[in-house]
């Protein structure tokens, strides 16, 4: 785990830091890729930037409904007392404020208790370099923005969503790479040969400490299934796999943004299952959030793709090139 990069000069979250550099990537590949095909470039860096934004607000938003964080944000700015408190262990009491940063537990350190809190911050809700996203808010919220978009353009709808199928999954790749540093995200205990331990006060190691798996005193969690890589080499497939697809031309517009939901939700329902982490649990724990997202984008995806055409949405003037054939 490593959750910050340090540059000497300045601190960066890791997380942060790797989804901003894999979805600046995408972004710069579907333009090059849009270009190439007959596309104004222009709007295409305008749309991914728009998509960046709304995808960071909506994953913030499903985050703190979701998991159960809205309350922790109102009290973190109207009364602090009342977000719980943190300990350091069994019997172990703060004795300073550094403490507390060091295990990640918050920033003051309250002597009478010998717990770890939170100061007073109104503006923590947005600040989102602190982590705290769940990705399906963000791809809710970018579908319908970008629809508005591309419908004032005038640009070819289900076009420009091809071009984003491979990009969102390649930013993915980043994120979920992020995610493995930060912690965030972990699996399952396993004794198979795949599992990976986290560091003293990662998630995974606060989480073994409160179900009693593990005492203060261990320096590691307890070996998991480390489901952030899992899903770092799902996405990197499913990007190649609708890349290839869009670059040697599709069946229909659209077809390389359906087979992207298709795969990324057919997986995502799978992996969910391995996963430990707090992440919005319903059905008396059957099903996740992201499970029950998964599901109707799913059998939509496989409709459509079956159907072998998307709904009209956007009429374009812009003629769609020849497809020769392109070395992969």
């Amino acid at each position: 785990m490593h959750p910050s990069f340090d540059l000497g000069f300045a601190t960066l979250p890791a997380y942060f830091t790797l989804l901003m550099i894999g979805f600046t990537i995408a972004i710069l590949w579907a333009h090059k890729l849009g270009v190439q095909q007959g596309m104004a470039g222009n709007p295409i860096l305008d749309l991914g930037l728009l998509m960046l934004a709304c995808g960071l607000i909506g994953a913030r938003a499903l985050h703190i409904v979701a998991d159960g964080m809205f309350w922790d944000y109102v009290h973190l700015c109207t009364d602090p007392s009342q977000v719980p408190a943190l300990s350091l262990g069994p019997g172990i009491k703060c004795a300073s404020d550094s403490q507390c940063l060091e295990a990640g537990l918050g920033d003051v350190c309250e002597r009478a208790s010998g717990l770890c809190r939170q100061s007073q911050d109104c503006l923590r809700v947005l600040k989102i370099w602190y982590g705290g996203y769940a990705y399906y808010g963000g791809f809710l919220l970018a579908v319908p923005t970008g629809i508005w978009f591309l419908r004032k353009k005038n640009m070819p709808m289900w076009r420009v969503a091809d071009l984003a199928s491979f990009g969102i999954a390649q930013g993915l790749v980043w994120g979920r790479v992020g995610c493995l540093l930060a912690g965030c995200c972990f699996g399952a205990v396993t004794d198979a040969a795949v599992g990976l331990p986290f560091p003293k006060y990662s998630p995974a190691w606060d989480k073994h400490l409160a179900d009693h798996r593990i005492s203060h005193y261990a320096t590691a969690s307890l070996p998991v299934h480390a489901t952030q890589l899992y899903e770092a080499i799902a996405c990197l497939i499913i990007s190649v796999v609708c890349y290839r697809r869009v670059r040697k031309g599709v069946r229909f517009d659209g077809e390389g943004f359906f087979l992207f939901m298709l795969l990324y939700a057919l997986f995502r329902f799978g992996v969910e299952y391995l996963r430990a982490d707090d992440r919005g649990l319903w059905l008396g724990g059957l099903f996740s959030t992201s499970q029950l997202i998964s599901v109707p984008l799913l059998l939509g995806s496989a409709w459509v793709l079956w159907r072998g055409k998307a709904w009209p949405v956007v009429v374009s003037a812009v003629p769609r090139p020849e497809v020769t054939h392109v070395a992969p």
